[in-house]
C-alpha cells in the first residue's frame, strides 16, 4: 500500500467516503491509489496535462492492480473530467490563480454537490477570493507542515451565493488553528514587503498578529 506524505494525507482526510474522486494534476498518482487501496473510495480518475507524470501514474495503478478502479486521462485542468454531484475534485500542487482558472474554464464546475479540495502551492488568497466571489462556500481550512514547508489545505462546495469578504478572510479563510506560527510570521513578512511596494495590508497584518 502506498504511503502518503503529510500534505496528501491531509487532502485525503477531507475526501468523502464512497465518492468518485477526480485528482487534477495527479503527478505519480499516490492520492487516488491510496484512496482506493484504503477503501475510502471505489473509483477515481487521475488527470494530468503532462504525459510524463501520467505515465508514472499509470504504472503505479497497474502495479497496484487497480486499472479497473482508476482511470488515467490527459486533461488540461478539468476539461476531460466528468463532474457529477458525487465527485470529489482534488486540485493540488498548482498555484491558487491556476486552480481558480481551472474552475472558471469548466462549465460544470458550478454544480451543486461537488466537493472541491484544494492545496494551492502559491497565492491561496487568490483562490479563496475567486471562490467567494463566484458562489463557493469554503468549509474546513488549515495549515499542514511537511518538512520545512507549510501548506494551505481547504475545501469548498458551490452554493451559488457570491460573497465579498474582508481582505483578512482571503489570507486566513476559516483557519482556527494558528499553532504553525512560522507560516503566519512568514505571511506577515510577505505582506510587509508588499506594503513597501505601495499596498496597504495593515488590517490583515493586525488580524494575524491578534490571532498568534
Amino acid at each position: 500500500m502506498v504511503i502518503l506524505s503529510p500534505r496528501l494525507a491531509a487532502v485525503a482526510s477531507l475526501v468523502r467516503r464512497g465518492s468518485r474522486v477526480a485528482d487534477i494534476g495527479c503527478d505519480h498518482g499516490f492520492l487516488p491509489v491510496w484512496l482506493v487501496q484504503s477503501g475510502a473510495v471505489n473509483r477515481a480518475v487521475a488527470a494530468d496535462i503532462n504525459k510524463g507524470p501520467l505515465d508514472s501514474c499509470k504504472r503505479l495503478v497497474e502495479e497496484s492492480g487497480l486499472a479497473d478502479s482508476i482511470s488515467c486521462v490527459i486533461s488540461d485542468g478539468l476539461s476531460a473530467v466528468e463532474i457529477t454531484p458525487d465527485t470529489d475534485v482534488c486540485i493540488c500542487g498548482v498555484g491558487g490563480e491556476l486552480a481558480a482558472s481551472m474552475l472558471d474554464k469548466c462549465k460544470m464546475s458550478k454544480t451543486a454537490g461537488v466537493h472541491y479540495i484544494f492545496n494551492p502551492m502559491t497565492r491561496p488568497e487568490a483562490l479563496r477570493r475567486y471562490l467567494c466571489e463566484n458562489g463557493f462556500e469554503i468549509e474546513k481550512d488549515f495549515i499542514v507542515c511537511e518538512g520545512e514547508r507549510r501548506y494551505n489545505i481547504f475545501d469548498a462546495y458551490y452554493t451559488g451565493k457570491a460573497q465579498i469578504k474582508d481582505e483578512s478572510f482571503y489570507y486566513l479563510g476559516n483557519i482556527t488553528d494558528f499553532s504553525e506560527k512560522e507560516y503566519f510570521l512568514g505571511l506577515i513578512r510577505s505582506l510587509k514587503k508588499k506594503e513597501r511596494g505601495g499596498g496597504d495590508f495593515s488590517d490583515v497584518i493586525k488580524d494575524i498578529e491578534a490571532r498568534l
